[in-house]
């Protein structure tokens, strides 16, 4: 029976890549190893990350974020976490205080409203006395924030130690580990970040190793004690965007892998039946759907395989031809198009239900916290409904034909950036990934 309690701690640290996540990882499956009942959040708008806790754990994991999630929803993600779990470990995003353009949406933000202690991870690579000063520092800059323990990551040999635990005592800040540098701690990077955990190789060894060497190197029962009691039992999960109809056939396979399963997780809480379909594998969505979901992931690295996915595309344009209800996110939003260049420069044929061409020939960055606005009725609601969502792509829009925008937005500033995505008939789409009502 899961317990209505859990104890909860957060890994953060002063920047991105001290190693949260790897030592997050490191810890959930040293922690499942004993045997303890293990749950994961991820701060922020990630898909990458949680695929790598839930194989860490063996259980969901859930993004929370402070900016685009009101506070119902957060409090339901927590409970469902602590449903199935005696422990449940977040891993931050970016640097402590880091979040979106108006000074909200951290780490900080989340470790204070729901009175999380604090776990530092610090790249101790060149430093040794002046982490003190930076533990000093990030402990003292924000009220209501409190770092409970240091994890010194990258160490060097026993001098190295002994500077390193000095520093940490004159903060009276604890030290709770000193990794040292390990080859065998490194994952895959990718442009958005680490090669996903589904392509990743050996990926249990990985993870065992890492959990070996962190029960080596650091005090786990130090680190379980710190953790503090939470009890969320009347946060109840709800739908925080609505279902796209009554039953869902959702693309899911290396090019098509990033859904929240938060929304996931509403939907069916709503009511909802969701199938799943792989376009690489040649699969066409469950024809007794009413409704298609293309999330976001690499459609760009898999574009000649999609272009001679025959059964895909029939089954696609066959579920346009009944006027069901097709919604695509970023990389979905991109196969839906009429064409679709890769970092080669080669053009490949997508579906052709939305009037557009992207290419990834000259990459530039889009990236950001976005308002969005509905123009119109349509799959997600009525026109002028609201939604926090976020946008991370190096492709752009290089033609497009005739077609309603479908949202308005502006970023979090709240600085207007006009129409964005595409829609005709029951077909929609657009570069933004929704997160949560407003």
């Amino acid at each position: 029976m899961a317990s209505a309690d859990a104890s909860a701690l957060l890994i953060a640290a002063p920047a991105s890549g001290s190693g949260k996540t790897t030592v997050t990882l490191a810890l959930l499956r040293a922690f499942r190893q004993q045997g303890i009942r293990i749950g994961s959040f991820k701060v922020g708008p990630d898909y990458i990350d949680p695929a790598f806790h839930a194989l860490a754990t063996g259980n969901p994991c859930f993004n929370l974020d402070p900016w685009a999630m009101r506070n119902k929803s957060q409090a339901a993600i927590l409970g469902q976490a602590f449903k199935t779990s005696d422990l449940v470990i977040g891993e931050g995003v970016m640097g402590l205080f880091d979040g979106a353009q108006d000074g909200t949406g951290s780490t900080a933000d989340v470790a204070n409203e729901w009175n999380l202690p604090i776990v530092f991870v610090v790249d101790a690579k060149g430093q040794g006395a002046s982490v003190g000063a930076l533990l000093q520092g990030f402990s003292r800059f924000r009220s209501g924030v409190t770092l409970s323990g240091v994890i010194f990551n990258k160490v060097g040999g026993a001098g190295h130690i002994r500077l390193l635990k000095e520093a940490a005592a004159s903060t009276g800040i604890p030290a709770l580990g000193f990794i040292p540098k390990s080859a065998e701690l490194l994952l895959d990077q990718r442009h958005l970040g680490l090669v996903q955990a589904r392509e990743t190789q050996k990926i249990e060894a990985f993870l065992n190793g890492a959990a070996k060497i962190i029960a080596e190197h650091c005090d786990l029962s130090a680190i379980r004690e710190i953790a503090t009691e939470t009890s969320l039992t009347g946060a109840q999960f709800s739908s925080p965007i609505l279902p796209l109809a009554q039953r869902i056939a959702i693309a899911d396979d290396d090019a098509f892998a990033f859904t929240y399963p938060h929304i996931l997780s509403g939907w069916q809480a709503n009511g909802a039946e969701v199938t799943f379909f792989s376009p690489l594998a040649d699969e066409a969505p469950d024809p007794s759907a009413e409704a298609v979901f293309l999330p976001g992931g690499y459609p760009e690295l898999y574009g000649g395989k999609l272009a001679a996915a025959v059964n895909f595309k029939a089954g696609m344009r066959a579920a346009a031809a009944k006027n069901k209800a097709i919604y695509g996110e970023c990389g979905g939003f991109m196969t839906l198009g009429n064409s679709l260049t890769g970092h080669d420069g080669k053009s490949h044929e997508m579906l052709g239900l939305l009037p557009i061409e992207t290419s990834f020939a000259e990459p530039k960055l889009h990236l950001g916290y976005r308002n969005a606005r509905l123009i119109d009725d349509g799959i997600l609601g009525t026109s002028n409904q609201c939604f926090a969502a976020h946008e991370f792509h190096y492709a752009s829009i290089t033609k497009a034909g005739n077609a309603r925008a479908l949202f308005n937005v502006s970023d979090a500033r709240s600085q207007e950036l006009g129409p964005v995505g595409a829609t005709i008939g029951s077909v929609s789409g657009s570069f933004i990934h929704l997160i949560d009502g407003r």
